[in-house]
């Protein structure tokens, strides 16, 4: 049983992996406030999700939403050749979401006036009774445990583990969505209803369709679309991510941010390198933007009443497309610990550490793997299945 007086918890950052872990605690007995440092409602720029059942499982188990109301299906994975014919296709079923469907999903569950905007986390320190969270406004807050959820360029992670830095991987991603019918008709049909390969000399393109709320709230389905390139470490990539105000950002530039000649030379070397077919998306796309691949490595995710988690702990590749699903598995496992654990934070988490760093170190070494085959050692062959999975590869295909 719980202890008598539900432990308060205090959950920085609320991206999915936040609002995953804040409602799993809640339904184990915890008090609940969720800091988030943005003033606004997150969006994520209707980029894509591949649902694994980590993902979806808060909603699917807890919540009795049917999935297919938010996500779209495809049957098939096809590798597209230079000359933009289909080589190879063989059956492949994944659901797809949005960022924006699935935070919108997730916060539904939620009282409201527990997930504070504006409101910056910046530091912490604990004691044997509790944690003192400080506040960029001042406010100072006491809880009986801290989940840091505050993404890749996580300040916990910082304050905790100076030494575990992100570390570049050599390439990035240009990364946008257009809608299917601002395409013609053949490449269209092409392109619906499959993850769509095309693999080049250390490159790769990949695409899929998802739904995004369009006017009305009416869905549209866009493709969207990542192009993996090598950039070196150094002047190329900083040009790169420096965005049309002079700020140089260190992972990610969003929509309306890259510099025009930046999406000119995108537009350019699209209708140079790539199939006819994906050239037309990517130079169809009004506004690319750009993510750089990172690498981090954590030796640890508790810390007795603060515990890293998601993003803020691992960051992996985006080749398994397991990042969200992997945060939402951090959180489930957290309240369970939790449950388990009658409340008692510093059991809760020693119990729950292993098998999240397990986790954690497994999805990376799996990207890793990935990425350098298909980046750098041109050793990804046509025809291979996805790497998508979180636990093992295909755990993301739909049963």
């Amino acid at each position: 049983p719980m202890t008598a007086t539900p432990p308060q918890v205090v959950v920085m950052g609320g991206s999915l992996g936040g609002l995953t872990a804040a409602l799993c605690l809640r339904d184990a007995g915890c008090a609940v406030e969720i800091y988030e440092r943005a003033r606004a409602p997150l969006t994520g720029l209707g980029a894509g999700i591949v649902l694994n059942p980590a993902t979806t499982r808060y909603l699917t188990e807890r919540a009795a939403l049917d999935i297919s109301t938010i996500s779209t299906i495809t049957q098939e994975l096809r590798y597209m050749d230079a000359g933009g014919a289909i080589v190879h296709a063989q059956p492949s079923a994944y659901r797809f979401s949005s960022y924006n469907t699935l935070y919108r999903s997730l916060m539904q569950q939620l009282d409201p006036a527990h997930y504070q905007l504006g409101a910056a986390v910046v530091g912490f320190t604990q004691d044997a009774a509790g944690v003192t969270v400080r506040l960029a406004d001042g406010r100072q807050t006491r809880c009986d445990l801290l989940v840091c959820a505050d993404g890749i360029r996580s300040s916990a992670r910082q304050l905790l583990l100076p030494e575990a830095s992100l570390q570049y991987a050599g390439y990035m991603a240009w990364r946008g969505t257009l809608a299917l019918e601002q395409l013609d008709a053949p490449t269209r049909a092409m392109l619906d209803g499959a993850i769509t390969y095309h693999v080049m000399p250390h490159s790769h393109l990949l695409t899929y369709p998802i739904l995004v709320a369009g006017q009305a709230g009416v869905p549209q389905t866009y493709a969207n679309w990542l192009w993996y390139r090598n950039v070196a470490a150094g002047p190329a990539l900083n040009a790169l991510l420096t965005d049309r105000d002079g700020v140089l950002r260190e992972v990610s530039l969003p929509p309306a941010a890259p510099q025009p000649h930046a999406i000119n030379a995108l537009y350019a070397d699209a209708a140079a390198q790539l199939p006819p077919p994906l050239a037309s998306v990517v130079r169809g796309t009004a506004e690319p933007f750009i993510q750089a691949v990172f690498d981090c490595e954590v030796p640890r995710m508790a810390f007795g009443r603060i515990c890293l988690i998601g993003d803020a702990a691992f960051v992996a590749r985006p080749h398994a497309a397991a990042g969200t699903a992997k945060a939402a598995a951090d959180g489930w496992a957290l309240g369970e610990a939790m449950r388990a654990a009658g409340g008692d934070v510093v059991a809760a988490l020693q119990r729950w550490e292993a098998g999240q760093l397990q986790l954690g170190r497994a999805v990376l070494e799996r990207t890793r793997t990935a990425g350098q085959r298909v980046q750098f050692e041109r050793s990804w062959q046509v025809g291979e299945p996805l790497p998508f999975g979180l636990y093992a590869v295909g755990d993301s295909l739909v049963q």
